[in-house]
């Protein structure tokens, strides 16, 4: 079969022509006819098989007819990442050449206003992460009424990252008439839940089973006894024994894709990282520079690990043990894609033998181990503490069922004469002690020895003769500032200042501040014109 008999337009039949493309891949093939013709698609494949494809080029044909309003997209694909909404982007650019499509790419990291441009331009095509996408619908930059097609990506990965939320308030956003196009390489049971909501009659197209790895992809493990170290030095042998053209490293943790990083660059490696706290511009310019052969080693966290079309990637190294085993077809998948070989290598330690266990049921063969396979009581021993000292012991916390637990205890030196004497016996020391206490002062805090002092009890005070109480001194007498003659406790009226200057019984008269004021403050002030 080939792209001609799919219905796609001679515009796409001749951007796929001039792409190097001539036979569509088993889920393109079944995919793209039924979203032609309007109908809902649920697509369920592993990684690598061509999923992007199989809903660019039917949008493409569809949109060919129609144009886009402003801050009202006619199309909406939602991916789980930066790095794959921006791959989707490339799609578009690489099979729309000979489109006038307008399209909008809504991702964080990247300013607003460029976007908000865009948007008031109008998009025929919108590709954005749920959480962007909403930022511009709550300041109201975004009406999403005319939305004719959805695209959800990796909607397992969209699971795994919390994203189901967002995805449903997006959709009742959305105009119930539209065609829904829905791709996953898992169905867990949220998943089969939100297909049952949001699709209505869906074309299910499965060309794998799910949660398989590539038969392209040649997959070994390594058995590492010991800490992080020792899986860093693990590292760095299989790395030098390998023929490594460009190979992806993959950590559990943003903090340990940060130290592995700086340790392959410290041994003379060309590395760089990869994580979900880099900017965007970092984050683009090292994919950038790992696509275009400037960059060899790429260590990065599960945020590369889904839908990124990096070609020519010759290993996958697990540095750690993914935490779920889909995540494990996931990061492998990044080689060996488009039928080319592929190699893959796990570090596993004590502690992932559980995991281990699934991802052997998932690849659903023998695994080879590189060296030694892993001891009969692996998974059940105790991480160790701390690394060993020059007797080949931990140096950390003793831990249960060790030398103290068994009634030892290590000799020490400076413990030695303190142990001497206290294994002295009794009767030769106790004339020693008697000796001492009887030499010793008596103690003054004690009961016995503190003095009394002596108080004669006092009468109350209703006993005593009032003749012997003594008298309240009389007050002195006031006296009157101007004329130095006695003068009683002024009146209310003369505290306030009422009847100021009028004279008394007696004939004298009230005196207050004014009476002492120089003369040439009491002089009348002249009015204007008087």
């Amino acid at each position: 079969m080939s792209f001609s008999e799919l219905g796609l337009s001679p515009k796409v039949l001749s951007a796929i022509e001039a792409a190097g493309y001539t036979k569509p891949t088993p889920i393109q093939a079944q995919a793209i006819p039924s979203a032609v013709a309007g109908k809902d698609v649920l697509g369920i494949a592993q990684t690598g098989t061509g999923k992007t494809a199989s809903f660019v080029l039917p949008m493409l044909t569809r949109l060919e007819q129609g144009r886009a309003r402003a801050r009202m997209p006619r199309s909406l694909i939602l991916c789980p990442t930066r790095e794959l909404a921006a791959q989707v982007a490339e799609n578009f650019d690489r099979y729309g050449v000979n489109h006038k499509l307008n399209m909008a790419l809504l991702i964080g990291g990247v300013s607003f206003d460029d976007q908000n441009r865009k948007l008031d331009r109008g998009a025929d095509v919108l590709i954005a992460t749920p959480g962007r996408l909403l930022d511009h619908f709550q300041r109201g930059k975004l009406l999403m009424t005319g939305v004719e097609i959805l695209v959800i990506d990796e909607a397992d990965r969209m699971l795994d990252m919390g994203f189901i939320p967002d995805i449903e308030r997006i959709c009742s956003l959305l105009p119930p008439a539209r065609q829904t196009l829905f791709f996953s390489a898992t169905m867990p049971p949220e998943i089969q839940r939100l297909v049952n909501s949001f699709l209505k009659n869906p074309t299910r197209v499965e060309v794998a089973p799910q949660a398989t790895t590539a038969s392209t992809i040649t997959q070994r493990f390594k058995w590492v006894e010991g800490a992080d170290w020792d899986k860093r030095e693990a590292l760095r042998q299989l790395i030098r024994s390998s023929d490594v053209k460009n190979a992806i490293i993959f950590c559990n943790r943003k903090r340990d894709v940060d130290v592995l990083y700086q340790s392959l660059v410290k041994h003379g490696f060309d590395a760089a990282c990869l994580h979900g706290d880099l900017d965007q511009h970092t984050r683009t310019q090292t994919l950038d520079g790992f696509r275009s052969g400037n960059i060899k080693l790429l260590v990065a966290s599960d945020v590369a690990a889904r839908g990124l079309d990096i070609p020519d990637v010759s290993h996958i190294f697990n540095f750690d043990v993914p935490i779920h085993a889909e995540d494990y077809v996931h990061r492998i998948g990044r080689t060996g894609r488009a039928g080319k070989l592929g190699a893959s290598m796990t570090l596993v330690v004590d502690g992932d033998m559980r995991i281990l266990g699934e991802i052997g049921k998932i690849i659903n063969a023998p695994l080879e181990w590189i060296g030694d396979p892993p001891p009969a009581d692996a998974g059940t021993r105790r991480k160790r503490r701390g690394p060993p000292n020059a007797r080949g012991e931990s140096r950390g916390r003793p831990q249960r069922g060790g030398d103290r637990e068994r009634g030892h205890r290590p000799e020490r030196a400076h413990r030695e004469p303190a142990r001497a004497e206290a294994t002295l016996p009794a009767p030769a020391i106790m004339p020693a002690i008697e000796a001492v206490v009887e030499t010793q002062p008596a103690a003054r805090s004690t009961p016995e020895h503190r003095p009394l002092r002596h108080r004669e009890p006092r009468p109350p005070r209703e006993s005593r003769p009032r003749e012997e109480r003594p008298a309240r001194p009389a007050s002195p007498e006031r006296v009157h500032v101007a004329t130095g003659e006695p003068e009683g406790r002024p009146s209310r009226r003369r505290r306030s200042g009422e009847n100021r200057g009028a004279p008394r019984e007696d004939g004298t008269q009230v005196v207050g501040l004014g009476d002492h004021m120089p003369d040439f403050l009491k002089r009348p002030i002249k009015q204007p014109g008087s």
